[in-house]
Parts: C-alpha cells; sequence; structure tokens
C-alpha cells in the first residue's frame, strides 16, 4: 500500500481510494465507491475489478464491506450523464461517495481523476492496479453497478443486460437497432443517437 502509506507518512489517518465503473456503458448509472482500508488488517485478494471474476468480485466485496474502517458507494445517473457529460458526471458519483464516508476520510487517492472535493487528493494512473484502497473501491462499485443491470434486466429482458451489464457488445446493438432505447439508456453517447436516428 505504498500510496497510503506516503500519505500517511505526511499526518493523513482515514485515506480512502475511490474508483468509479460503467463508463463505457450505453445504459444506466455510473457508479462510485470510496473504501477506507484498516491499515493494520489487509484484505488478500484485492486487485483491479476488471482482473477478477464476478465469483471473486462478490466474495472480496462481502469482505471489504465487512472489514473496511468507512464505505461508500454512489452513482450519477444517465440523465446526469447526458446533461453533464460522463467525465463530470463520474466525478460527481466519486463526489457523492467520498462525502458519504462515515468516519470521513482525510485524504483521497482516485483513480487517474481529480474530484470536485475540497480535501487533500492524488489521482494515480492506473489507480485500481496500484493501490489497495482504490482497487477495493473498484471492486465496490462494479459489483454494485452489477447487481443494479441484473435489476433492470428483469425490467427490460429482451436488452440482455445481465450478461452485458448495458455495455456496447454486439447483441445489446443489435438490441438498440431492434427495439430502440429505453428511457434509461445513454442519448448523448453515440450508438444510441444513431438507434433513435434509426427510428425516425
Amino acid at each position: 500500500m505504498a500510496f497510503e502509506r506516503q500519505a500517511r507518512e505526511k499526518g493523513f489517518v482515514r485515506i480512502a481510494g475511490a474508483d468509479e465503473a460503467g463508463r463505457g456503458a450505453l445504459f444506466g448509472p455510473v457508479f462510485a465507491a470510496a473504501v477506507i482500508l484498516p491499515p493494520e488488517r489487509p484484505i488478500r485478494g484485492l486487485n483491479d475489478s476488471k482482473l477478477l471474476t464476478a465469483a471473486e468480485r462478490e466474495a472480496l466485496s462481502a469482505e471489504i464491506r465487512r472489514h473496511a474502517v468507512a464505505w461508500a458507494v454512489a452513482a450519477a445517473d444517465a440523465f446526469e450523464i447526458d446533461r453533464r457529460n460522463i467525465l463530470e458526471a463520474s466525478r460527481l458519483a466519486l463526489r457523492r461517495a467520498v462525502e458519504a464516508l462515515d468516519p470521513p476520510c482525510d485524504f483521497v487517492l482516485a483513480d487517474a481523476i481529480r474530484l470536485d472535493w475540497p480535501g487533500p487528493q492524488q489521482a494515480v494512473v492506473h489507480g485500481d492496479a496500484r493501490s489497495r484502497s482504490i482497487a477495493a473501491a473498484s471492486i465496490l462499485a462494479k459489483v454494485a453497478r452489477d447487481e443494479c443491470m441484473a435489476r433492470w434486466d428483469a425490467v427490460f429482458p429482451e436488452y440482455g443486460l445481465a450478461r452485458h451489464k448495458g455495455y456496447p457488445t454486439p447483441d445489446h446493438q443489435a438490441a438498440l437497432e431492434r427495439l430502440g432505447p429505453t428511457f434509461l439508456h445513454r442519448f448523448s453517447y453515440a450508438p444510441v443517437r444513431a438507434a433513435v436516428e434509426r427510428a425516425r
């Protein structure tokens, strides 16, 4: 935990990792999580959520929630993404997650993004692979978003959201072409706009 250790050496005590999930998806919210890990009790197996299986992510998510000093998950919905753009919506979701921590953090490590948050912070490129607390946040955000997609799959089963989690896979784009977008698709994204144009 080199980044966390460097922050502790500067006098910070509650160091949060923050990361998001779902920036590239065509459907639904972008999720973010913030996690303060206990430095004296490392959690084994933490890694970039994209490099873990679904079962590994779910098991680690439960362990993070049990042992973290604090954790929080937040989101910015498709309407906020379309209104602000995905980068600003991601920053909004990350700020919401950080501000929801209880106890609050006094330093934030974020994955390659600077937060709209007044406290001290550091953006770490490829942070989900280089910082254990950012990796923990990436796991919580990914698991929460996948669970959200599974719930929406029950509402819109013809789109296959439980399979592709809203990302622009061939079967998702084929469903968009066949059915058009739902009200929870991101209309600022080119494949969704194209589906709207074809439907006219």
